[in-house]
């Protein structure tokens, strides 16, 4: 017997459009924490390294060069574990994934807490990358498996929230744990609280398996080489390469350019920091909500007029007072993350559910390499004059502007392509 109007689920019959909003399960919810969790723990083993460079370097007898790679070897190995696990990852139970890539990166995450000289640290960050660069590419998958798309917007909004939760939380506290002991005691940290939430994870989390039941390709490579030439994922990897060009361009440089460019006291900035990741993470969520209510498209483009205006604003700031710093900041981090979050919702409907572990985990390292390339172009662009401050950083904010510009287009055309192929199906009912 059909179900009546009333009892079916309310979902729109398109992705991304905006539907009155829908409720989440109680083990939705619980998920929702969970996965928001696991990106805040990865994301702050990435970012503790910058931080600790002052303690690592003459601890370990370490040049700058030396540093530099143990930084980017991270990024580097991440890129390439998402490619090469890219073909196995619709295979088996994301569950079972996540745990086996999480054990591997707590491991990693020990050794980085033990190791005592340069090579022994080189080595555990490329472990922790190997292992940890996957995890965010299996929670985006188990989110666009077990969340409508009128949820996923909240979702991302939750789990986007654990960058500015590590600057927050995550980041003082781990100063404060190698201040009071020594380096190793923040990965000493995350790894008891590491253990801790991979226990939840096998105790409570439910098998994930519903992208099993449709045909698997025999061969992985050839699963690996489908998703790799598919135009429309083609399309989204070049999008998240430009989304992510923003980012890692301005961060590696933002701190000289605030107190050698702006005029800002170095022991100001933690309290920049502190202001700016409380301020994204009560937004983040309402960014979530938004996407949901109102279409990710609408949101990730306002949230790109807001970047633009911003980054040019911040990246030709001369010497002024802390307020302004900290307002301009805060405004542009609500731009950056009102980009984010709904784009990282939109693209969740662009793969098939068979081909969304794969799509995910190249779209991962495409991110981690495009970070990286981003990262090593900004350092060729500005340099130290002889006054000490931050030269060519305007040249950074415009190509910044250019990369938004280039992917609020491909965004457009994601969108496009993704009610294209929602309404393909009612056409052909229509015309049966």
């Amino acid at each position: 017997m059909p179900r009546s109007p009333a009892a079916r689920p309310m979902t729109s019959p398109i992705p991304d459009q905006p539907v009155a909003a829908a409720r989440f399960t109680r083990y939705q919810t619980f998920l929702a924490g969970l996965l928001a969790f696991l990106q805040f723990a990865v994301i702050l083993d990435f970012m503790i390294m910058s931080p600790l460079g002052a303690m690592i370097m003459p601890a370990l007898e370490m040049s700058t060069r030396q540093f530099g790679m143990i930084v980017s070897a991270y990024a580097f190995s991440a890129g390439l574990s998402g490619l090469l696990t890219a073909g196995f990852a619709d295979r088996f139970d994301r569950k079972k994934l996540l745990l086996f890539f999480y054990a591997g990166f707590v491991l990693g995450t020990l050794w980085c807490g033990l190791a005592q000289s340069f090579p022994a640290l080189l080595m555990a960050r490329i472990v922790t990358g190997i292992f940890g660069g996957v995890i965010g590419s299996v929670v985006l998958a188990i989110t666009a498996d077990l969340f409508a798309p009128e949820l996923r917007g909240r979702v991302m909004g939750v789990i986007q929230t654990a960058f500015a939760a590590s600057q927050v939380l995550g980041l003082p506290v781990g100063l404060y744990l190698s201040n009071r002991w020594t380096w190793h005691a923040p990965f000493i940290a995350m790894v008891a609280f590491g253990v801790v939430g991979g226990l939840v994870i096998a105790w409570r989390m439910k098998p994930v398996v519903g992208h099993l039941a449709a045909a698997q390709e025999r061969s992985a490579f050839m699963h690996l080489l489908h998703t790799v030439t598919e135009p429309r994922y083609l399309l989204a990897f070049a999008a998240t390469a430009l989304v992510t060009t923003g980012g890692f361009m301005l961060m590696p440089f933002s701190s000289a350019f605030t107190v050698n460019n702006l005029g800002i006291a170095m022991e100001s900035l933690p309290t920049i920091y502190l202001i700016t990741g409380l301020c994204t993470i009560f937004i983040g969520p309402l960014i979530g909500k938004a996407a949901d209510a109102w279409g990710k498209l609408p949101v990730y483009l306002a949230g790109s007029s807001v970047s633009i205006v911003m980054v040019l604003t911040y990246t030709h700031l001369g010497t002024v007072p802390f307020a302004t710093v900290v307002v301009v900041n805060v405004v542009m981090f609500v731009g950056i993350f009102s980009r984010i979050i709904p784009f990282q919702a939109l693209i969740s409907s662009v793969p098939d559910a068979v081909q969304r572990g794969s799509f995910n985990a190249i779209n991962a390292a495409t991110q981690q390499l495009a970070g990286g390339l981003a990262s090593l172009i900004a350092g060729h662009v500005v340099s130290f004059g002889a006054d000490g401050k931050l030269q060519h950083f305007p040249i950074v904010g415009y190509v910044v502007v250019g990369s938004t510009l280039m992917a609020a287009f491909m965004a457009w055309r994601i969108q496009q392509g993704i009610r294209g192929r929602a309404s393909a199906p009612r056409a052909v009912e229509a015309s049966a």
